[in-house]
């Protein structure tokens, strides 16, 4: 990756980080639960479209493009044959860092989801998910979004398309970004996650494939340059 790609990109990553921080101080996470949840709950929590398709449908599909990911180090298929089988198997490790990553987060996380919340029927009240040590009364685990991760996490595929395949590592991350946002979407009007859970989905994975591209290819080109 060339210096000039390589500042671009931390500096998207920066503004991407300082604006999702903004939307965490305006507190719009509630303003926006409160048009798909009432008193009484989230009406389209059990909905079809959003509870099998885009939530166990969309993490089964994620799975299978995983394994996908795997058969592709030794049988690539489109664009993916333009990468060594060095690339590919880093891009499948970036993308499960990144997956491993939310994972983590949220296993800690003392954020309860929307619809725990007593203003919707549960029994926990709002606390950000950046006050670390308090718990909201409710179950937790609900920061970042997980689900959401099924499709941000492929966002790895783009720092390794990049170089060999420019236009189409551009499909590659908007495809990726879609996928992740209509996730994201429908887990909110469920009441399952705030937006602000599914954004910072977004840039943890996003940065967590940035950080793997940098050192996993730096530390290729060092092996590369000590055996010339």
């Amino acid at each position: 990756m060339s210096r000039p790609l390589f500042l671009r990109l931390c500096l998207w990553t920066a503004v991407a980080f300082v604006l999702i921080c903004a939307w965490d101080l305006l507190g719009l996470d509630l303003t926006l639960a409160r048009w798909s949840g009432t008193a009484t709950g989230f009406p389209l929590r059990d909905n079809w479209l959003a509870s099998t398709v885009l939530h166990s449908g969309a993490r089964r599909l994620a799975w299978a493009l995983q394994f996908g990911l795997v058969l592709a180090i030794w049988w690539p298929v489109g664009v993916l044959r333009l990468l060594t089988r060095r690339e590919r198997v880093h891009m499948l490790a970036a993308s499960l860092f990144a997956l491993a990553l939310v994972w983590v987060l949220k296993s800690w996380s003392q954020t309860s989801c929307p619809w725990d919340l007593a203003e919707f029927g549960g029994a926990a009240a709002y606390v950000s998910h950046w006050t670390w040590g308090m718990a909201d009364g409710g179950e937790g685990r609900c920061f970042p979004a997980g689900h959401a991760s099924a499709g941000f996490c492929f966002l790895s595929g783009y720092f390794w398309l990049r170089v060999k395949a420019p236009r189409a590592a551009n499909a590659w991350i908007a495809v990726t970004l879609l996928a992740g946002a209509v996730i994201g979407v429908a887990q909110q009007v469920r009441g399952a996650h705030y937006i602000s859970h599914t954004l910072w989905t977004a840039w943890f994975c996003w940065a967590a494939a940035g950080l793997a591209y940098c050192v996993l290819e730096a530390k290729a080109m060092r092996s590369a340059w000590r055996s010339s």
